[in-house]
């Protein structure tokens, strides 16, 4: 009879100490995520498949509904990224499945339009008022932050603030990563341009001798 009794003190130790070792398991995961971005193996990784994407994205220039110039060049680089992190974050799946939530919705937007000339039906939009803006504005300055972090951070526009943390700490590191593969690349590409274009010169004829 006494064994079936709970002891809350015991209970309350017992809850304190899976919060801890949970907070030290997600703080190893982040160590070792930030970790492996600083690797240069794992640069390695990134610089091929970024070098995949841009060779697809100078075969799809042809295409009228693929983004042109450098928003062709940033969306290629950021899906190498996320392919790199292999989906186990939030910012690389909402990254991977960006592209298809645009497609779906310029699809939806001309089966609208062609709905809209055939029946000749065109509804006026009305000035929305926005309650959200208001609300943003009478939020404390630290949730106001928070808000921010977490449209910068990709799938964490609604996310609490320890998630926004964590993504944003391998985000980061992966950003950081991502700008030191492209400025080798950069300079890869430069020199051999240098090197091909002074090959391409045509010899120097000797000053005549006085």
């Amino acid at each position: 009879m006494a064994s079936m009794v709970t002891n809350p003190v015991t209970n309350a130790n017992s809850d304190r100490s899976k919060r801890k070792k949970k907070k030290s398991m997600i703080m190893e995961d982040n160590h070792q995520s930030y970790a492996r971005w600083k690797s240069e193996a794992q640069q390695q990784i990134y610089s091929s498949k970024l070098l995949q994407a841009l060779s697809q994205v100078s075969l799809n220039t042809s295409s009228s509904s693929a983004p042109r110039g450098g928003r062709a060049v940033r969306e290629a680089a950021d899906r190498a990224l996320a392919v790199a992190a292999k989906g186990r974050t939030r910012w690389s799946r909402a990254i991977l499945t960006s592209r298809l939530k645009l497609k779906f919705r310029k699809q939806k937007r001309q089966r609208g339009a062609a709905v809209a000339a055939v029946t000749g039906s065109s509804r006026s939009k009305k000035p929305r008022f926005s309650v959200s803006k208001l609300k943003s504005k009478s939020l404390p300055a630290v949730q106001r932050k928070v808000k921010v972090l977490g449209r910068l951070v990709p799938g964490c526009r609604k996310q609490p603030l320890p998630i926004i943390l964590e993504e944003a700490t391998d985000y980061i590191a992966a950003l950081e990563m991502q700008v030191r593969a492209m400025t080798t690349l950069a300079e890869l590409l430069s020199g051999s341009g240098v090197a091909s274009s002074g090959s391409a010169l045509p010899p120097q004829s000797p000053p005549p001798s006085q």
